[in-house]
């Protein structure tokens, strides 16, 4: 079946390809195995003609944004990994932002920036996805996605196109329907504010500085490492415990936060999830609270 696929995927436009390709570096965390499949599409349509072939075959795939909040299995992933990072068109009309999954945070900030546009500071530092941010109700300083997002555009599987509103995409704290259904983010709509240029470049670059004193940005990670228990904040209870800078392997609970788990440089998944697992057990004995991991967990482990 394999070979069979490969001559299909071979006559798809504007799909670039590579096998048995390397994840961890598509990923923060630096960590992760080899995917089987590899794809990269140029347009919408590759990605449609992609899905509709995918779903002929009947094999597995999963869709790889920035790599900021998921952890890859060390013996990789067996299927495709379709990445987005092309897909980062960007239209915007009048107050309304309309951009492509692939597009990064960060880069969809700068674009509202220049067009004078205020909502999307928060963003400017989560070193995410624009489907990703969608996916997980991404969120910073008291901003969140569903604060912006009017509608999306999404695929099902089979590339068959819906449209969702708002209402429909149904965010909450680190939440969205996406998380029920199967359904892949093709663009995002987004409603905006005019701004001073000035003041909303201000904004962004203090709450960079505020990210850079707080949070170990110089080292690899997944960010937040657990979703945060209502009532509770996560790092001053991992602080508590004297659990600040435990290491197992190259994983290590972050010094300066320990919200974070970090990549000391050959951290192993294995690693991360033992010292997840630990932090739980302990938490729970101490506080009778069960931490819930925010990442995804992709592939092998």
């Amino acid at each position: 079946m394999l070979d069979k696929l490969k001559k299909a995927l071979a006559n798809i436009e504007g799909l670039d390809l590579r096998y048995d390709h390397k994840l961890k570096e598509y990923t923060s965390f630096k960590i992760g195995g080899k995917a089987d499949i590899f794809a990269i599409p140029k347009t919408k349509n590759t990605l449609i003609e992609l899905l509709q072939l995918l779903q002929d075959y009947q094999f597995p795939f999963f869709i790889l944004g920035k790599g900021s909040n998921i952890i890859v299995g060390d013996k990789g992933y067996r299927g495709m990994i379709i990445y987005t990072g092309e897909l980062k068109n960007v239209n915007i009309e009048g107050t309304i932002i309309k951009a492509e999954a692939g597009i990064t945070l960060a880069a969809l900030a700068n674009k509202a920036l220049a067009a004078g546009l205020s909502g999307l500071e928060f963003a400017s530092g989560i070193p995410g996805s624009l489907g990703g941010a969608l996916y997980m109700n991404a969120g910073a300083y008291g901003s969140e996605m569903k604060d912006v997002v009017r509608e999306a555009s999404l695929l099902d599987y089979a590339g068959n196109e819906y449209i969702y509103s708002k209402e429909e995409l149904a965010l909450s704290y680190r939440y969205s329907i996406l998380q029920k259904k199967p359904l892949i983010v093709l663009t995002v709509s987004m409603e905006l504010e005019k701004g001073n240029k000035e003041e909303i470049k201000a904004k962004m670059l203090e709450l960079n500085r505020r990210r850079k004193e707080k949070q170990p940005l110089e080292w690899p990670s997944a960010g937040s490492i657990f979703k945060r228990p209502e009532g509770h904040y996560v790092g001053p209870m991992i602080e508590e415990l004297g659990l600040k800078g435990y290491r197992i392997g190259d994983a290590q609970i972050s010094e300066k936060h320990a919200g974070f788990i970090i990549n000391l440089g050959n951290a192993t998944a294995a690693d991360v999830i033992k010292l997840i697992k630990l932090v739980q057990d302990k938490i729970y004995k101490e506080k009778g609270i069960k931490l819930e991991p925010e990442p995804r967990f992709i592939g092998e482990f």
